[in-house]
């Protein structure tokens, strides 16, 4: 029942987050390609088995299996009944805690805006770490719980430093008070810093921001990542020539200042040690 009812918040024109929601379904085939060009920038070879968890209605499952072997899965029905089975596409429901594979059966995981709406601990870290092969590889997209500009705008609703609060914050402080249809959800996100992120895997995969890679996509008027209007407003913004350039120079996959405070996504590749 209760996945139902998300879906039909997702849904509803009436709920305050629906446009926000609407953007980001809009992009959903932009974001795709987004996650193909990273790959290609990895240089990773086609003919892989892909693990797509959170896939949504697919779009990323779908581009990825015009080379490669792709499971999507999702704990939502209403979601992954939208893609259709083929001979390299394989849509599946499920919860990341209760997954039905092997050790050892996938050269990539991609784990698309999704690891912030999970109730993580180093249990969900090693059933990953498990079913991916030797030197398999996790594709890791997540907002940055420190950046100033989610600070400013929370990533999910849109409000200032919302993206300092845990799980239960969000719910007793702001879902109670002001969004009471949401207050039973349990896929409220919660965000992570960068030393979180490293914490969490950095025992056993290596990690490697990818954020050079997408500021300079972005400034250069690639599609797919943001659809939070405020976020679009200042990427118009940076886009001026006299900050583009400078940015774009700025930008760096180091753990320091920069991407600690300021860069507002994490695109990040993990490769099992």
């Amino acid at each position: 029942m209760e996945v139902k009812q998300g879906i039909q918040r997702e849904y509803n024109p009436a709920h305050p987050n629906f446009k926000r929601w609407q953007l980001a379904r809009e992009i959903s085939d932009d974001r795709a390609e987004f996650i193909e060009k990273v790959l290609s920038s990895e240089s990773f070879p086609r003919g892989l088995k892909i693990l797509d968890l959170g896939a949504g209605e697919g779009s990323t499952s779908r581009l990825l299996s015009k080379n490669n072997f792709v499971v999507s899965v999702d704990n939502k029905s209403e979601r992954i009944k939208k893609i259709s089975v083929a001979s390299s596409l394989l849509p599946l429901i499920a919860d990341i805690e209760n997954l039905p594979f092997k050790p050892g059966s996938f050269d990539l995981i991609i784990l698309q805006d999704v690891i912030e709406h999970l109730k993580v601990d180093t249990g969900i870290k090693h059933i990953l770490s498990s079913i991916l092969k030797e030197e398999g590889k996790i594709y890791l997209s997540t907002p940055n719980k420190l950046s100033l500009l989610n600070l400013l705008s929370d990533p999910h609703w849109g409000l200032p430093f919302l993206s300092l609060f845990n799980r239960d914050q969000v719910k007793k402080y702001f879902l109670r008070a002001f969004r009471k249809s949401d207050y039973q959800r349990d896929d409220i996100a919660e965000l992570f810093s960068l030393s979180q992120i490293f914490k969490l895997f950095n025992k056993d995969f290596n990690i490697k921001l990818q954020t050079k890679f997408s500021v300079s996509y972005l400034l250069n008027g690639g599609n797919g990542i943001i659809w939070s209007r405020f976020h679009i407003w200042l990427v118009k913004a940076a886009s001026l020539p006299v900050f583009k350039r400078m940015l774009i120079n700025m930008a760096n996959d180091n753990a320091g200042i920069l991407n600690k405070f300021f860069t507002p996504t994490f695109y990040i590749i993990l490769k099992k040690k």
